[in-house]
C-alpha cells in the first residue's frame, strides 16, 4: 500500500464527504476521519471498484465517538445519503486515476 496513494484517496474523501450534525456539514478532513477511511478503502480497490453495499458495510463498522466518548455511532449513521454518493464518486474518481 503506497502512502502517497492513500493520501490522494484521503484528500478526495476529505474534500467531498461530510457528516451531518444538526444540519451542519463537518467534512471528514476536518473531523480527521478521511485518512482512516482511506486506509480501509484502499485495499478494497485491488479487487476493482467496491460496491455500494461494501462501502456501506465498512461505514457501519467504523465507530465515531461523540461528546468526548459519551456516545458512539457508526459513520454510516452520520453520513447522509447524498454524502455517501459523494464518497462512491470520490472512490470511483480515484480508481480511474490508478
Amino acid at each position: 500500500m503506497s502512502s502517497e496513494s492513500v493520501e490522494q484517496l484521503a484528500a478526495l474523501i476529505g474534500e467531498n464527504v461530510y457528516i451531518d450534525v444538526a444540519k451542519w456539514h463537518l467534512y471528514l478532513r476536518d473531523a480527521k476521519l478521511h485518512i482512516p477511511l482511506a486506509e480501509q478503502i484502499y485495499p478494497m480497490l485491488s479487487d476493482g471498484m467496491p460496491s455500494a453495499a461494501q462501502i456501506e458495510a465498512l461505514l457501519k463498522r467504523t465507530p465515531v465517538k461523540l461528546g468526548g466518548g459519551k456516545v458512539e455511532l457508526s459513520l454510516a449513521d452520520l453520513i447522509p445519503a447524498q454524502a455517501q454518493t459523494g464518497l462512491m464518486e470520490a472512490v470511483a474518481e480515484f480508481q480511474r486515476s490508478l
